[in-house]
């Protein structure tokens, strides 16, 4: 990380969009009563930087400014919802690597929920950068989007390792790994299966997997029962934001996103345009993630002095209008002069967590993680988009590969089995149709001229749109069977 005048450290400041910079100004300021050696050095992304046509939010001179740095605190950038481009959150983060998005979630004192006096005190370890997340997303056809989930191995062993890291780190029993890998079975299990080979790693540390779906149902039925909580991108972006919700919302939650080389550490909440400028936000949650970037920066003291003042803070009833309600909440400056005011202070009642510094895990940075020993392509799923109905497109390849190495196994639509049916088959199709092609002779392995070959038959007479070679790796099949094929 860079170094500021006299030794001090340097954090790129983005103040961000909508109560951005109010929150950003209340933090600051917080940091800044502490004596924290730390200077910052303001750069911008987000809203105003898509008005001026860049695409991805995120101007050279922000992503010169981290190269730099290599520490980030942020406000809540603006995205467009469902048009326009790319999230310029999801931009910096994947940019830069930060791979794990680690959002504690905290019982404090003076703000009440139905979950009050039952300790819920957890951490969610959240991949940060793939998954559905990576965004590639096509138009298949003018009616079927798709949206590519890539799990990776080494993906899952970085934010195993992490979480596992993070639980010695804060003194956490337990990790729990949650998956729904009883339905995709290849990208979730991949979670699962790494995090089971890592495990024994950790000794000290009691490991469990559990279904996502059933995580969500323990979190809101018995949520004091979690520690840590490892988990895919998309799955964690909803489990942390229901884990806020169990102590009072977006207002408390904070959140790091922290690579190997770079660490962004943000709010979860988002811009709020209707109250920017008023003066009555809650500053909480980005005064507390300050507290994380302080402790990453090696500034532990000054982290322990603020965390308790938020206690202190909330102990003594001063809230902000969210909690406290529009006519006894104090305002955005009152509430952060009221934090800086119990600096120096320790509540009786509520402690803060003893830590030691977290220890980044290593991964080979070798591109390829997993070598089979073996492999071979035993046929392919071509995806074609057409009006016909599963049997006369059925015969119609059936036709076409007449005489070939490959043959017409079956085809799908969203997921089922449709041709042959076999009787069994009551889909409502769409024009979107995998057709599985195999082998007649498997042992021969597929080539690139049965591709070619396939390709330019079918082609002639369908539209194809994508295909999937399907994989043996050391004789396990690489890919799934639709529901209802044998």
């Amino acid at each position: 990380m860079a170094q500021a005048a006299a030794g001090r450290k340097l954090v790129t400041l983005i103040p961000g969009d909508g109560i951005g910079p109010e929150v950003v100004r209340a933090t600051q300021a917080v940091i800044e009563a502490t004596g924290a050696s730390i200077d910052w050095e303001e750069r911008q992304a987000g809203a105003s930087i898509f008005r001026q046509g860049l695409p991805s939010g995120v101007p050279e001179d922000t992503i010169e400014s981290v190269n730099r740095t290599r520490v980030v605190l942020k406000g809540p950038l603006e995205t467009p919802v469902g048009f326009g481009e790319k999230s310029a959150n999801v931009t910096l983060r994947k940019l830069f690597e930060t791979y794990a998005n680690i959002r504690p979630v905290r019982e404090l004192p003076g703000v009440t929920t139905p979950y009050s006096g039952r300790g819920v005190d957890l951490v969610v370890v959240r991949e940060n950068v793939e998954d559905l997340y990576a965004g590639i997303e096509y138009m298949q056809t003018p009616g079927v989007a798709e949206c590519l989930k890539l799990i990776s191995r080494k993906g899952c062993e970085k934010i195993v390792r992490m979480a596992f890291e993070f639980a010695r780190s804060e003194g956490r029993p337990v990790v729990h790994c949650a998956t729904k890998s009883n339905i995709m079975k290849l990208t979730e299990g991949m979670l699962k299966r790494t995090f089971e080979e890592i495990a024994p790693e950790y000794p000290d540390v009691e490991s469990n997997h559990i279904i996502i779906d059933n995580c969500a149902h323990q979190l809101v039925k018995r949520p004091e029962q979690f520690d840590v909580i490892v988990t895919t991108n998309m799955n964690g972006d909803i489990i942390s934001d229901l884990s806020s919700a169990l102590v009072g919302g977006l207002g408390f939650a904070p959140s790091a996103n922290i690579g190997n080389e770079v660490a962004i550490f943000e709010a979860v909440h988002g811009s709020a345009p209707k109250y920017a400028g008023k003066n009555v936000i809650n500053p909480t949650a980005l005064i507390l993630t300050g507290v994380m970037m302080l402790r990453y920066l090696g500034e532990a003291e000054a982290a322990d002095r603020v965390e308790n003042a938020v206690l202190v803070t909330l102990e003594s009833g001063v809230r902000t209008r969210d909690i406290a309600g529009d006519r006894d909440g104090a305002s955005t400056t009152d509430y952060t002069k009221a934090v800086i005011s119990h600096l120096n202070d320790r509540s009786g009642a509520w402690s803060v967590r003893e830590r030691r510094p977290l220890q980044l895990p290593q991964v080979s940075a070798e591109p390829v993680t997993v070598r089979p020993g073996s492999r071979r392509d035993i046929g392919v799923d071509l995806f074609i988009e057409s009006d016909l109905d599963p049997r006369a497109l059925g015969k119609s390849l059936e036709a076409l590969v007449e005489g070939t190495r490959l043959s017409l196994y079956g085809i799908s639509n969203r997921g089922t089995m449709v041709y042959p049916s076999k009787g069994r088959s009551n889909a409502d199709c769409i024009d979107h149709w995998p057709c599985r092609f195999m082998l007649r002779d498997a042992a021969a392995g597929l080539t690139d001229a049965d591709l070619l070959d396939l390709l330019q038959r079918v082609s002639g007479t369908h539209r194809w749109v994508h295909l999937e070679r399907l994989p043996l790796y050391d004789d396990e099949r690489g890919f799934t069977r639709a529901q209802g094929e044998d």
